[in-house]
């Protein structure tokens, strides 16, 4: 039996102007959405439906170039669920190619959860406090196999889980 107190927070990333539909249904399902970064549309952003309405985005490296509104958002952002942190960057500024999680962990010691993107690929690490995720690319750009996000699945007091989706490229 699902718990009612469970806060589903749908996390994606890299989209460059495209949401892939399929994770815009996962999005649907959920009762938060967090973007983080290289959006390149307000589109995108508009197709985010979540239950609750709430969309939270930063900006990515390469908004300010392709979005006239792209600059507009905040750089790092920080919300609570489920009485948790959770931090959301794009992560370019932390290593190009492999930001560091150890940076990120430093910068961000009071978050339970932290989200970045940048890399458009899929990354879970639990290794330590906070976790580092990143959902990998939601739209058509350098995938790495097929769109992909993440779900978190919050809960106060109980252990958070973490759903993984990635879908064939269409």
């Amino acid at each position: 039996m699902i718990s009612q107190n469970i806060t589903k927070v749908a996390v994606v990333s890299d989209t460059h102007s495209h949401l892939d539909p399929r994770i815009a249904d996962i999005v649907r399902e959920c009762d938060i959405a967090v973007h983080a970064g290289d959006i390149c549309g307000a589109e995108v952003l508009e197709a985010m439906q979540p239950k609750s309405g709430k969309v939270v985005a930063v900006t990515g490296n390469n908004d300010p170039y392709c979005h006239p509104n792209g600059s507009d958002l905040p750089a790092i952002l920080s919300f609570t669920v489920a009485g948790e942190t959770i931090t959301v960057e794009h992560g370019h500024k932390h290593g190009a190619h492999k930001p560091s999680h150890d940076s990120l962990r430093y910068m961000h010691s009071d978050a339970k959860v932290i989200i970045y993107g940048h890399t458009h690929k899929q990354v879970i690490d639990k290794d330590a406090t906070p976790w580092v995720i990143n959902p990998g690319a939601a739209g058509q750009t350098r995938t790495h196999g097929g769109p992909s996000c993440l779900v978190l699945e919050c809960e106060t007091g109980k252990e958070w889980q973490i759903k993984t989706y990635r879908f064939s490229e269409v």
